[in-house]
């Protein structure tokens, strides 16, 4: 850490920074736990302006405000610095972990809006993220997920032209494999492994949302993704809010696609050939 920023910190919390440690998970920029004068445990994570860390700040209140999930708290945000109280966790996603964060998640997914967005464009892995109020789910997901994300991978050299016209073409007829749900849902947005973070049977908390109303299914494909929960999960889940039929078989690819093209922009390399198979799948 350097040492303005420090000085930085210090200003901002009252508080000296007596140790400071890396973090892994910085995409944006860099991440730091720091142990502070007055007892307290803080994360900094420090970014270029514009890096997007107000945004993270924001989605991060928003959930503290509109749901019981638990998120660290914002201590400031800007575009350059976010400090946040600092949540403990050994890591291990046991069966009972995993049952509370179905609580959890389908607590958040309670939540509702009139329509599909959010009243502000937010973050995914940072890259930009739409959100623009969309009357049906249909039309948000094709337009500001797939077609949105693909049209920036390929704008990247990420996406093979051929693989956008066939992603471009399965969009035109997607209203035959997903359908409308009940309402709109809060999601986290972004719930892989690496930002959930659990601890003694239970989850502490989630981290880096990509938060905007969907439908909750696309959470639940996403959380398969990686391998972030499982059957615990996802039998606790259903008897809370019970999982539409075709959901494991189908959906789940298809909602998966837009965590694979945000991968694809990200990174290209082997996530262009999931996107493939996928659409083949499909029979794209």
């Amino acid at each position: 850490m350097r040492g303005e920023d420090r000085d930085t910190i210090e200003r901002i919390t009252g508080a000296r920074v007596t140790s400071a440690s890396g973090l892994a998970g910085g995409c944006v920029g860099d991440v730091f736990k720091m142990n502070m004068s007055d007892g307290g445990t803080l994360v900094a994570k420090l970014g270029a302006p514009g890096s997007g860390l107000e945004t993270e700040g924001w989605m991060l209140e928003t959930l503290k405000t509109r749901s019981a999930l638990p998120v660290p708290r914002v201590i400031h945000a800007d575009d350059a610095l976010l400090i946040l109280s600092f949540i403990d966790g050994d890591g291990s996603l046991n069966q009972a972990a995993q049952r509370h964060g179905a609580a959890l998640v389908a607590g958040l997914h309670r939540n509702t809006a009139p329509k599909f967005g959010l009243e502000r464009a937010t973050l995914i892995g940072g890259l930009h993220q739409p959100n623009p109020w969309t009357d049906t789910w249909v039309a948000f997901f094709r337009d500001q997920r797939l077609l949105f994300m693909g049209r920036d991978a390929l704008d990247a050299g990420r996406l093979p032209a051929d693989l956008m016209r066939r992603i471009e073409a399965f969009a035109g007829k997607i209203d035959r494999f997903i359908e409308e749900p009940a309402r709109p849902a809060l999601i986290h947005g972004d719930m892989w492994t690496g930002n959930v973070i659990a601890g003694r049977g239970q989850i502490a908390g989630f981290i880096d949302p990509a938060i905007y109303y969907a439908h909750p299914e696309i959470e639940l494909a996403f959380t398969t993704l990686f391998g972030t929960f499982g059957r615990a999960f996802f039998n606790r889940y259903n008897e809370i809010s019970p999982i539409a039929p075709g959901f494991f078989e189908e959906r789940r690819d298809i909602y998966n696609l837009y965590p694979l093209l945000v991968h694809v922009r990200l990174f290209g390399g082997s996530y262009v050939s999931s996107v493939d198979a996928t659409l083949q799948k499909l029979g794209f």
